[in-house]
């Protein structure tokens, strides 16, 4: 009699990708690409200037840019879940006062707490979440989680449906709600490392048969680990970020704009929201898909790439306002994809160049610097329509900007030469 196979237990580094999938998909549905559908509504409410409400993505991204270090080193100390559910509980509360303000300042003190959320719930912490679970498949396991962030467009229709149909402070107050609902007992899936429980990354059972009592356990492998500080002087440090820091730049201004930009041009509110849906869904594409090539090929060829693509995608969505409206869909495809894969790529270098070791805190600093270049593309983009009536040219310089991040990376030091050194 032939006794039944039983099937292998999910190894566990694959529950918590799914579980930072869907904190992901929620949180930064609502707060970073639902905060459009919140824009013009609160520019008839108050009269604030387009200036003015942008600078709200500019107060998120410059808190979470000053975070993203300190994160980055306490997420070596303490772990991801407690990082991730604090994060959680400050979304929910910056919502809640986003929902009853009544000034500028409340506005931005909102701003302020729900940037505090994102950053110690954000991609740095939950890219090291993941990192540590994996090896040979560090790339998939990357991009499955980081396609939680694109996946979040999903949510940008039901923003716009609650804020069209409720108005927007009621909205927010029910988004809050589902922060908590979602987001708390998810945070608690989390785990930090593999071997604090019996496990090498991958899912491997550690074998302590073979070890006295006092011996160490064997590893999966030695790999070299760089130090935060010798990283941060490195060539390499730098290459990444400035290659990097005008994508930074664009999409916030981008993902912020949107709506009121295709409204500019007369296109109706429903059409401009599903634009606004499919700019992270395009994006999965890329997450998964770069995420999934760089198992094979080198990372940094691949992000030239994919900063061509966002470029390309900004070349034409520039000349959406010439009329040709058709420039839409390859003008989302390109810059979804584009932007998508390099999220993925920005972890997979860290590790190939730098290690695991320090990686929670050399991404953290990484993470930071760029971040603090979401400062500069809302504001911009909204002065120019303050001053203009449109947005002539934002697009276009733009795109050149992201072209001089592709030069850059196409020079990074090579892995085998710069190892070598």
């Amino acid at each position: 009699m032939r006794l039944p196979i039983k099937s292998p237990p999910i190894f566990y580094g694959w529950w918590i990708v799914g579980a930072c999938f869907l904190i992901a998909l929620y949180t930064i549905g609502v707060v970073f690409y639902g905060f459009t559908a919140v824009f013009e509504p609160l520019v008839h409410e108050f009269g604030w200037s387009y200036a003015q409400v942008s600078l709200a993505s500019s107060i998120r991204g410059l808190e979470a840019g000053l975070l993203a270090p300190v994160v980055g080193m306490l997420i070596d100390r303490w772990g991801p879940r407690k990082l991730i559910f604090g994060g959680v509980v400050f979304t929910g509360l910056g919502l809640i006062i986003f929902s009853q303000m009544t000034s500028l300042a409340m506005f931005y003190l909102a701003s302020v707490l729900m940037a505090i959320g994102l950053s110690s719930s954000g991609v740095s912490v939950m890219m090291t979440a993941v990192t540590h679970w994996f090896r040979k498949k560090a790339g998939l396991a990357i991009g499955i989680m980081v396609s939680g962030y694109g996946a979040s467009g999903l949510i940008v229709p039901v923003v716009v449906g609650l804020v069209d149909t409720y108005e927007w402070r009621t909205a927010m107050l029910v988004l809050a709600l589902g922060v908590f609902i979602v987001g708390l007992p998810l945070s608690l899936v989390i785990r930090h490392k593999p071997e604090q429980y019996g496990y090498f990354p991958d899912g491997i059972k550690q074998d302590t048969s073979r070890h006295d009592a006092g011996a160490p356990a064997v590893t999966a492998g030695a790999e070299s680990s760089t130090g935060l500080r010798k990283a941060m002087r490195s060539r390499v440090f730098w290459f990444i970020v400035l290659a990097l820091v005008p994508q930074f730049i664009v999409v916030t201004a981008v993902v912020t704009h949107v709506m009121p930009y295709l409204s500019s041009l007369d296109i109706p509110r429903s059409t401009s929201g599903l634009v606004a849906t499919a700019i992270p869904l395009l994006s999965i594409g890329g997450r998964f898909g770069f995420g999934w090539l760089t198992d094979r090929f080198d990372a940094s060829k691949l992000m030239v790439v994919a900063l061509v693509m966002l470029a390309l995608g900004l070349v034409c969505f520039e000349f959406v306002a010439t009329g040709w409206t058709w420039l839409l869909v390859p003008s989302l495809t390109l810059f979804g994809i584009g932007y998508g894969g390099n999220i993925t790529l920005l972890g997979i270098l860290v590790v190939r160049y730098f290690g695991r070791g320090n990686f929670g805190a050399i991404l953290g600093w990484i993470w930071g610097i760029l971040l603090v270049g979401n400062v500069a593309g809302p504001p911009v983009a909204g002065w120019v329509f303050d001053n203009y009536g449109s947005y002539q040219w934002v697009w276009l310089s733009f795109a050149a900007l992201v072209v001089v991040g592709a030069v850059i990376m196409a020079n990074i030091p090579k892995y085998r030469d710069w190892k070598a050194s």
